[in-house]
């Protein structure tokens, strides 16, 4: 495997225009494929606007902005990732999906590359099934928001070659990032701890034990940086829905079943901040 160069993601809503301008801020070339103009667009935005507020906030030069944004090129064209090193999938925790995207990738990038996905929950074996080179494909769940966090989990499969797991730590700590190993399980390490938490968040409310605030003050004031329903507002209730239902179907531990009223406010749009509304509202 030559050494990792132009990175290629699948991808640029929340996560993968995250990892598309943290690689970017790290001086690698950066390519980010999605499945239409309209979202390709409000990736890229995204990005310019991040770097924008980092400007603002004097943690950025003008110079540095624009050299970071001109490493990043925008594509709806999966031939475009063609001559990457490592391709990172960031799309919806739907495994169909996933899968799509990694057949995809197989037909279009050289056997040496390293295809990696960003589930957070998701197996990796069942994703790796798709491609004819598992030994090549991994893991690297970043957690969100991605500029911000400094943790990767990098997820292993029994196929997956151990040259490929120590170039992609490498990558990952090229970007500022710390690695975290783990074997391919339901919720890996962060999950597998994080999403009862989050659920029972929603349990405590649903119950009309306390209120929304008081359960999100309750946490930041034990140390928490965000309470959990603000927390799960940012992930979408969607995803958090995704990723505990697939969860619960492997390993039928009632902690991992979504509550009623998570299921309630997913089937009524309220999806947190990407929608407006979620635990709060947003502008």
């Amino acid at each position: 495997m030559e050494d990792i160069r132009k990175v290629g993601v699948v991808g640029c809503g929340i996560m993968g225009s995250g990892i598309a301008q943290v690689c970017a801020q790290f001086a690698y070339d950066v390519v980010v494929v999605e499945i239409n103009e309209e979202a390709l667009k409000k990736g890229l935005y995204s990005i310019a606007s991040n770097l924008d507020r980092l400007v603002e906030k004097g943690k950025l030069s003008e110079s540095e902005r624009i050299l970071i944004l001109s490493r990043i090129k925008g594509s709806t064209d999966y031939e475009s990732l063609r001559d990457c090193h490592i391709v990172i999938e960031a799309v919806p925790e739907e495994l169909e999906l996933k899968k799509e995207v990694f057949r995809r990738l197989d037909n279009i990038c050289p056997p040496e590359v390293i295809l990696a996905t960003n589930t957070s929950v998701l197996s990796v074996t069942e994703i790796a099934s798709a491609t004819r080179k598992p030994e090549n494909v991994l893991g690297m769940h970043f957690a969100n928001p991605v500029p911000i966090q400094k943790i990767v989990e990098i997820v292993c499969t029994l196929a997956t070659k151990k040259e490929t797991l120590e170039k992609a730590k490498r990558f990952a700590e090229s970007i500022g990032k710390r690695v975290i190993v783990a074997k391919d399980a339901p919720g890996f390490i962060t999950n597998r701890l994080f999403t009862p938490f989050l659920l029972n968040a929603v349990r405590i409310l649903e119950a009309g034990i306390a209120t929304r605030e008081e359960i999100d003050f309750a946490m930041e004031a034990i140390g928490h940086r965000m309470g959990p329903l603000a927390t799960i507002d940012l992930i979408g209730l969607d995803t958090l829905l995704k990723g505990a239902t697939a969860m619960y179907e492997e390993l039928k531990d009632p902690q991992y079943a979504p509550p009623p009223l998570l299921r309630r406010m997913v089937a009524l749009g309220w999806l947190g901040r990407k929608t407006g509304k979620g635990f709060y509202e947003y502008k």
